[in-house]
């Protein structure tokens, strides 16, 4: 799913005592994120990635990735990667993936869903609709659900009320301690639109949920798109709400453009990786590494996976 141009953030000096407070209260109660952070190998860490980015690679070669999605994930097991992230949004979603998984040596450790949270109806039926997948998704060794609020409007310039991010942000602290009932970890998910306004939406999510039951999957490359690429901006969301983080989505550019491979550029990922070091949290690690109209078109989706993992193995590793 494309996403428009990034907006402006501004990381103001007065929520640092605030930020610290609730990375200090996230340390004391997130779930140990080192369980699912290895393949069981010794020493090898375990990297999953996303669906949309196959999806990407897909389109710009005019194919359908759930034309066969039995020759698809076929094709993911060739890259090497030993995890699947998808987006599902039922139950049924699942049970036609497990299969296949199964059948490919692939695991799932985490699954990204979808919701509407700032109006009371669609809230109500939003943590229906994900608990009813948390349910089904934890027998499958599933230990993160990766959920965005949805935006109003991508491209837009109107935003959600005072009264309707308070109002997301309590039907996030519901879904959070739903999922823990299963054993899953409520991971917030942000793109570039929530950045804007002084990212009074990301903020606002971070701020007004509780750490014990809201995590946060740490979007890197819209974080740092969404504030104007800006590095700064990417380390002092980490510095604010590092000990939070339980997913982190890897994606690279160079000069803007989301990069065929992950590799080295614009963000500096051998950072990224020291700075999570330093917070001593170990987080599921997913590629997402998709391709946009301006991206360098020289290989297929297998290759450019295969190489992320090299990559990525070399930098976390």
């Amino acid at each position: 799913m494309p996403y428009p141009p990034a907006y402006n953030l501004m990381i103001q000096n007065r929520r640092s005592f605030l930020g610290a407070l609730t990375s200090l209260a996230a340390a004391s109660f997130l779930p140990d994120a080192s369980a699912w952070a290895s393949n069981g190998a010794a020493g090898k860490l375990h990297f999953a990635s996303n669906e949309y980015s196959w999806i990407t690679f897909y389109e710009r070669q005019q194919r359908d990735w759930f034309a066969d999605l039995d020759a698809s994930i076929g094709e993911f097991a060739k890259s090497g990667i030993a995890g699947y992230e998808p987006s599902v949004t039922n139950v049924e979603q699942l049970h036609q993936l497990a299969p296949l998984l199964k059948k490919y040596k692939i695991e799932m450790r985490s699954v990204y869903v979808g919701c509407t949270l700032h109006k009371e109806r669609e809230g109500v039926e939003s943590l229906k609709q994900v608990t009813a997948i948390a349910k089904a998704a934890a027998p499958l060794g599933v230990k993160i659900i990766v959920t965005n609020p949805s935006p109003i409007r991508w491209g837009g310039e109107e935003d959600k009320t005072d009264a309707e991010l308070s109002l997301q942000a309590g039907y996030l602290n519901k879904m959070g301690a739903e999922l823990q009932k299963h054993g899953i970890t409520l991971a917030y998910h942000n793109h570039d639109i929530e950045m804007r306004r002084a990212a009074r939406e990301f903020h606002h999510m971070m701020v007004a949920t509780d750490p014990r039951l809201v995590s946060l999957c740490l979007e890197a490359h819209w974080l740092y798109r969404g504030s104007g690429n800006s590095q700064l901006a990417l380390f002092d969301v980490m510095r604010l709400y590092g000990n939070r983080i339980a997913e982190v989505h890897l994606r690279q550019s160079k000069n803007g453009t989301w990069s065929e491979t992950f590799g080295e550029g614009d963000i500096d990922y051998t950072r990224l990786a020291k700075e999570l070091l330093a917070l001593k949290v170990r987080p599921h690690l997913v590629l997402e590494q998709c391709v946009e109209e301006q991206t360098p078109n020289t290989m297929g989706a297998v290759e450019a996976h295969q190489l992320d993992l090299q990559y990525a193995q070399r930098i976390f590793g």
